[in-house]
Formats: structure tokens, C-alpha cells, sequence
């Protein structure tokens, strides 16, 4: 656009050059035929026709339009060279044509003034990725997704095993002036920048975390660690390290026969170590790991994010890791194996001391059983017998009650008697008891009249002479009453006969 625009803006001076010249020769030639004209020379139609066309010639207003043309033309040319628009997410370090430097961050036009800028990406990429076959790099424009692609690197970890490593750095450049002018003047662009500082940093962290382990710690459950160690590396430096020769015990006994001629003198046999090299971190004064500064962080570049993505061993050691993968297996599977005779055998001897043990139970319960029975009925026993004791003391306490309560009655019966005696005889001293004789001659009396009264009569009767049987007659029956009565009153002991009080 630049070079069309001063093209045309030549093309417009020199057809203003061109007009200018023809109007110049018209003129020239007008001033010619107003003298001739004038001074009558020639015919003078013809001079007056002559005239009047070369009036109508080339307009007045051509060489200015084009004077404004061609300086359009060059300021639409100019202003490129002039101006340039500041796209987001780059800062832009500017030189003019009048000796000027600044740096520039914020979006839209400014002034250049025929001048160069750079354009630095706020954040640059780093990566090793595969599918590149070579080194590419484009730090100033948006046409790769990072600043710099390398293909994966080759590194080699503690135990000399190689692989291939794809990985991703981005860093950010400083914005403030001091900063952001110390770095334009020392890398002059961000390519010579990424080729000499940014890039070898980000191959030579890589390699020395790789330093720090050995493969099989890696691929043993050491991938975060080394993710870890490698973005605090490259964003503080690398560890300085000394690699060191240890001899650790390998905890297991070496076997071999005795020789019978040294006797009890036996020589040892294996020393039970093996070699292996360390990586120690060299420490400082106050027991801090001491680096290796980033150089790149002296112009005030940071690491914004570090992250390994990939990494892949020679075929060497995936065959290696692959048998000791096996192996691990077919122990795992003979320990499980193992594990499992283990646990059968443990389930045979639990099976069986679970049948003794409830053979015992069983013999225990009975004997408990019987145990308890046997208590049972002794103390039964021991209540029936208790019970009876309780008995007998209630049975031998009632009838010393009983006694005491017999010989209380006897003798309140005795004291009653003897009053009741005392009182018959004062009584029966006083009127020879005669009122007790009445009663019982008047009730001796009414149970025979009672009994003669109820006596069965038969209507014949049939009779010897006198002195003969018994016939049942009113006389014999009188005759028999009076020897009961006289028997009853003899029984009573008592006389019928009343005796005279004062005799």
C-alpha cells in the first residue's frame, strides 16, 4: 500500500508538472496571436478562431485537484510509515526516525514516524512436542500456537536410561520500560531471545530434573515430584548437585555351602551390598539447596507455567519394565497363590478348632446343664430341708404355744373348776342342792314319760298267770321306770331325800 500510494502520488506531480507545461505554452501562444491581433498581421478570422480554441483548452482547476491528489496519495502512502496499530497481548518496543525509543502496551494507533518497531508477545511459548522434525520458531506474529516448537528432546535419567521428553514452558516478559529497554537492547528480538536464553534454559532444566531420579523412580509413582521439580527449576534455578557413590545393604542373606576343612573358621561369603549413585543437593551455609539463577529472570522474566506432558524410554528399558512388570505379576499371583493355600490351611485349622471348640461348648453346656441340675436339686434340697427345719421350729414353736396355751386353759379350766366346785359346794352346802336335784329328777323324769309316751302298745295281748312273763303292761312298765330312775339317781350319786339345812 506504501508504494501505490507514492506511486500515485508521483503520477499526480508529474501530470501537474505535464498541465502546467501546456497551460505555460498556451499562454505563451495566446499572447502571440493577441499581438499579431493587434498589430494586424495575417488574416485576422483566423486569429480570432485560433484564439478562441486554445480558451477552451486545458480547465484552470486540473493543477490544484491534482496538487491535492498527489498529496492524498502520499499521506494515505505516508501513513504506515507513520503510524502502526498495537494488536492485544503484545507490547511493541518502538524507535523513531528522530532517535526515540519507547515501549508501547496499550491497543490502537501510534506515532512512529518513519521510524521501526518489534513486536513481543506478552507470553512466549516453549515446547517439545512430537510430530516436529525440526526446530520453528515465530515469536512476532499468530500463525503457531507457540513462540517456539522443538521436537521432543532426548534426556537421560540417573540410571543412564534415555527417553524422549515432550514438555511446555510459557514465560512472560517484563512491561514495565526499564525492564521490557534492558531486554530489547540485550536480545534485540524475541527470536535471538528464544534461540539464546529461553530455549537452552528449557533444555537444560529438562535434563538436570532428569538428573535427579532414575527412570524407575519415575515410572514407579515420581511423575509429580518430577513435574514439580522441573517448573520450580525453571522459574528459580537449577539445583547444583554431586552425584556420590553409596553401598546400602540389600537386606538379604547370600547362600553358600560350608567348607569342612576351615571348620568353625569359615570365611565370609558376600557382602550383602550393592553399589548405587546418588544425586545430593549441595547445600548453603543456612542448609538451603544453593542454584544455578535463570539468566533470563535478570531482565524480569517469569515462568508462568511449567508441565512435563509426555515422556517416553528407549525400548531397551519398556522391555525391561516389561519383564519386571511379568515377574512382578507372577509374584503377586504366587503370593496370592500363597496367600491362598495360607488361608485354606488357616480354614481347615478354623474349621477344626471351630468343631472342637463346639464339641467343648457342647460338653461344656451339658456339664453346665448338669452342673446347674445337680445345684439345682441341691439347693431344692437344701429349701426342702430348710423348709422342713422352718417347719418344724414353726411346728415345735406352735406347739410349745399350744402347751403354754394348754396348760393357761388347764389351768384357768382347774381355777374355773375349782371356783365352779367351790361354788357348788357353798351351794350345795347351803341347801343340799336342792334346786339341782329338782331339775334332774324333773329331767330324769320327762325323757321316761317321753319315752313310755312313744313305747309301741300291741292290741292283743296274750298273758300266763301271775308271776309268769312279761306282757308289757302298764304295771311292768311302771315297775321297770322306777329301776331306771333309782339306777339314774344312784349314778348321780345323790340322795332324794332333803336334808334340813340346820341339821
Amino acid at each position: 500500500m506504501v508504494f501505490w500510494g507514492f506511486l500515485i502520488a508521483i503520477l499526480c506531480l508529474v501530470l501537474t508538472a505535464v498541465v502546467a507545461f501546456k497551460r505555460n505554452q498556451l499562454r505563451v501562444r495566446k499572447q502571440r496571436i493577441e499581438h499579431d491581433i493587434a498589430a494586424k498581421q495575417g488574416n485576422s478570422d483566423l486569429l480570432h478562431a485560433e484564439l478562441e480554441q486554445l480558451g477552451s483548452g486545458l480547465p484552470a482547476q486540473l493543477i490544484p485537484g491534482l496538487l491535492s491528489a498527489a498529496v492524498l496519495a502520499f499521506m494515505v502512502g505516508g501513513f504506515n510509515q507513520m503510524f502502526f496499530y498495537a494488536e492485544p497481548g503484545y507490547i511493541y518496543h518502538v524507535r523513531t526516525i528522530t532517535g526515540e525509543e519507547k515501549v508501547v502496551s496499550d491497543v490502537g494507533y501510534n506515532l512512529y514516524l518513519f521510524g521501526r518497531y518489534n513486536a513481543w508477545k506478552r507470553a512466549l511459548t516453549v515446547q517439545a512436542v512430537s510430530g516436529k522434525p525440526q526446530e520453528s520458531m515465530d515469536a512476532e506474529t499468530d500463525q503457531h500456537d507457540a513462540s517456539a516448537t522443538l521436537p521432543p528432546l532426548n534426556i537421560m535419567f540417573l540410571d543412564q536410561v534415555d527417553a524422549n521428553a515432550e514438555a511446555t514452558v510459557r514465560f512472560s516478559i517484563p512491561e514495565d520500560t526499564e525492564n521490557f529497554l534492558k531486554l530489547a537492547h540485550e536480545y534485540r528480538s524475541p527470536e535471538n531471545m528464544l534461540r539464546t536464553a529461553l530455549i537452552p534454559a528449557f533444555k537444560e532444566t529438562l535434563q538436570a530434573t532428569a538428573s535427579l531420579m532414575s527412570a524407575e523412580e519415575y515410572y514407579s509413582g515420581s511423575r509429580s515430584e518430577f513435574n514439580t521439580e522441573f517448573e520450580k527449576q525453571m522459574g528459580n534455578g537449577t539445583y547444583i548437585v554431586r552425584r556420590e557413590e553409596v553401598a546400602q545393604s540389600t537386606g538379604r542373606r547370600a547362600k553358600s555351602t560350608a567348607n569342612a576343612t576351615l571348620g568353625e573358621q569359615q570365611q565370609e561369603y558376600g557382602d550383602e551390598t550393592k553399589l548405587m549413585f546418588v544425586v545430593n543437593k549441595v547445600l548453603d551455609e543456612n542448609g538451603l539447596p544453593m542454584r544455578k539463577t535463570q539468566k533470563f529472570t535478570n531482565f524480569g522474566i517469569t515462568v508462568v507455567d511449567a508441565r512435563v506432558t509426555d515422556m517416553r524410554p528407549n525400548n531397551k528399558f519398556v522391555e525391561r519394565m516389561q519383564l519386571k512388570q511379568k515377574a512382578s505379576a507372577d509374584r503377586a499371583i504366587a503370593r496370592e497363590q500363597r496367600i491362598q493355600e495360607e488361608e485354606q490351611r488357616l480354614l481347615a485349622i478354623a474349621k477344626g478348632e471351630r468343631e472342637v471348640a463346639e464339641r467343648q461348648a457342647q460338653a461344656k453346656v451339658e456339664q453346665i446343664q448338669r452342673t446347674t441340675e445337680a445345684e439345682t436339686e441341691k439347693q431344692l434340697a437344701l429349701t426342702n430341708a430348710e423348709k422342713l427345719r422352718e417347719q418344724a421350729e414353726i411346728a415345735k414353736e406352735t406347739a410349745q404355744i399350744e402347751l403354754e396355751k394348754a396348760r393357761i386353759e388347764a389351768e384357768t379350766q382347774r381355777t374355773l373348776a375349782d371356783a365352779e366346785a367351790y361354788q357348788k359346794k357353798v351351794i350345795l352346802e347351803a341347801d343340799n342342792a336342792l334346786a339341782q336335784k329338782l331339775q334332774a329328777e324333773i329331767d330324769i323324769q320327762k325323757t321316761w314319760a317321753d319315752a313310755f309316751a312313744q313305747r309301741k302298745v300291741p292290741t292283743t295281748v296274750f298273758g300266763g298267770s301271775d308271776g309268769g312273763a312279761p306282757v308289757g303292761s302298764d304295771s311292768e312298765v311302771k315297775a321297770f321306770m322306777q329301776i331306771l330312775t333309782l339306777d339314774a339317781a344312784k349314778r348321780l350319786s345323790y340322795s332324794r331325800e332333803i336334808t334340813e339345812a340346820g341339821k
